[in-house]
């Protein structure tokens, strides 16, 4: 079964399936916000502005996660933000990472392909993987919600991608940020067309006649916070892989304790009251302030 599931990652040309958020933290990194922003606000100009631009919000929605996303393993953003030289990047590389050293049945497919890359998004230290997930998996969800489908069915689809095919099967990790970034692209799609989504604001497009013009810009600040930040949002980590993080954790404690700031959720608990009900496995035991603290 593992020999299928890397057969088909291959296949796929992925690069990398986690990130890492523990090493470096404290590097100072400009914030990539506005530049992010920027991509995808003129990404939806674009599509407004198509000599047969799409009119309805199923095809509206379908043409964004085309321009931005696409069907390959990395969405175009993902590989934009990865490879431009504006997007500042933390000193990492694939294989110098805190999975560094670990052995293959502990990290599974990360051992063959490393990590991805991280920024700093609105003041988080964000994977590049988030992208793919806000605009892809955030695309389904909205997709699936059109054709009626109801809001429990369509996060029990989340959770079982990140029990399985996306996650715990293959890397060893179920990725709590990845339902959260998942969700927010979801709000993302349903913004595009409803007031309050996102609280106080109104849609990010309105009809002109028969036609969609862009009313607002998006930004990526009304979706990510530190709850995308896979430190501070720790995954569950299955044992064999557990037991070397949560080590591997232990010997960046001085960093935290020189930087609290750096390693701490100022407001965990309403960030879990927020996105528990998505199915996230509680694990934060392996947060710094847990562990550092022992």
């Amino acid at each position: 079964m593992i020999f299928l599931v890397l057969l088909l990652v291959f296949s796929s040309g992925a690069k990398a399936y986690e990130s890492d958020q523990y090493t470096n933290r404290t590097q100072d990194v400009s914030d990539s916000l506005d530049l992010l922003n920027g991509a995808v606000n003129k990404s939806i100009q674009d599509i407004l502005g198509r000599k047969n631009a799409p009119r309805t919000k199923k095809r509206i929605a379908k043409a964004i996660y085309f321009e931005i996303g696409g069907l390959y393993w990395a969405d175009k953003i993902e590989r934009w933000a990865a490879k431009s030289p504006e997007v500042e990047k933390y000193d990492q590389t694939r294989r110098d990472s805190v999975y560094k050293g670990m052995p293959f049945w502990a990290t599974r497919v990360n051992f063959i392909f490393g990590v991805g890359r991280s920024f700093r998004v609105n003041g988080v230290m964000v994977g590049s993987d988030k992208f793919g997930h806000f605009v892809s998996q955030g695309y389904k969800y909205y997709r699936r919600e059109l054709r009626g489908e109801s809001r429990e069915k369509l996060q029990r689809k989340g959770w079982f991608a990140e029990r399985w095919i996306y996650g715990e099967l293959t890397t060893g990790v179920f990725s709590n940020a990845d339902l959260v970034a998942n969700y927010e692209g979801w709000r993302f799609y349903q913004s595009l067309f409803e007031d309050n989504v996102v609280e106080g604001k109104t849609a990010i497009l309105m009809l002109d006649g028969d036609i969609y013009v862009q009313q607002r810009p998006f930004s990526f600040a009304d979706h990510i916070n530190d709850y995308w930040d896979e430190a501070l949002n720790p995954s569950y980590a299955v044992p064999s892989l557990n037991k070397r993080l949560r080590k591997a954790i232990r010997a960046l404690c001085p960093e935290y304790r020189d930087n609290p700031d750096f390693y701490t959720v100022p407001d965990d608990a309403l960030l879990w009251d927020r996105y528990e009900n998505l199915g996230l496995k509680d694990s934060r035991q392996n947060q710094f302030v847990a562990i550092c603290r022992q």
